[in-house]
């Protein structure tokens, strides 16, 4: 019996100190979600932005050349925020966390995909990241907004209840999440405090939270799979319907592109 294809799938690194030295890496729930998900190959990609000794190994470098040989892009979460400078938003406050270097690889990643036509799903942060990429804006503290939830997670408590279902979305009619789902509505967790300003006009709203802020987005008129969502579906992906049928979908069109790329 001839053997299925095995998916690349490139995973987005973060930058950080860890004992007083730099690291780069993502958490292992991603790792998880995408091996046992979505059923392919976990690849990190280093965050190869403007950052000090990489400039000369970036101009090397084609986002293009990159993706060609995945099958898949995964953007996920972060506890950093994406610096306003790219989408023209005012200066942060003091203390907020950022990484630039993920910033330029994300946005040049996710780019180089959607021209490619590599599947893409892009989580928290890569979702507020793909708005950004296709030239939208964010808000950077949702809950000081009039009529907005607080969406951030709460503090103080067990990982399994900070990552625990908070709010409802309610599914846009005939889109992909209501599609794969047959639901109106769904329960998620919530763990930001970005959103979405102005939506990017590359991409359809999916889904919306009870304050009317967009919580999932796929990119109209993409080659492939292209979904963002605001939310967690990697935390216990295997517990709940509406992660399992997301990451389902996403290797099914990863495997699709796997077997026509080494075909």
């Amino acid at each position: 019996m001839k053997q299925p294809f095995l998916p690349l799938v490139g995973i987005q690194t973060d930058t950080f100190i860890h004992l007083s030295s730099p690291f780069q890496g993502t958490g292992e729930k991603y790792i998880a979600a995408v091996a046992h998900g979505s059923g392919g190959l976990p690849v990190l990609l280093p965050a190869l932005g403007a950052g000090e000794d990489l400039d000369s190994l970036l101009e090397q470098i084609k986002p293009k050349d990159l993706v060609r040989r995945l099958d898949g892009l995964l953007l996920p979460g972060s506890l950093s925020n994406m610096e306003p400078q790219h989408y023209g938003g005012e200066p942060s406050l003091p203390g907020t966390l950022h990484d630039s270097q993920r910033d330029e690889s994300s946005l040049l990643l996710i780019q180089a995909a959607l021209e490619e036509g590599v599947p893409l799903l892009a989580i928290c942060r890569g979702f507020q990241e793909l708005n950004v990429a296709l030239g939208g804006t964010l808000h950077q503290r949702v809950h000081e907004l009039p009529g907005m939830m607080d969406h951030r997670e709460l503090s103080g408590v067990p990982r399994d209840k900070m990552y625990g279902e908070v709010h409802s979305i309610e599914l846009t009619p005939g889109g992909l999440l209501s599609e794969l789902t047959g639901e109106k509505e769904v329960n998620i967790n919530s763990l930001h405090g970005q959103g979405i300003a102005r939506l990017a006009k590359g991409l359809t709203v999916e889904a919306r939270a009870p304050d009317g802020l967009v919580e999932a987005v796929r990119v109209t008129n993409a080659d492939n799979f292209a979904l963002g969502v605001q939310w967690h579906p990697e935390w216990n992906f295997s517990e709940s319907a509406l992660s399992r049928v997301i990451f389902s979908a996403f290797g099914k069109a990863m495997e699709k592109r796997a077997h026509q790329r080494l075909s």
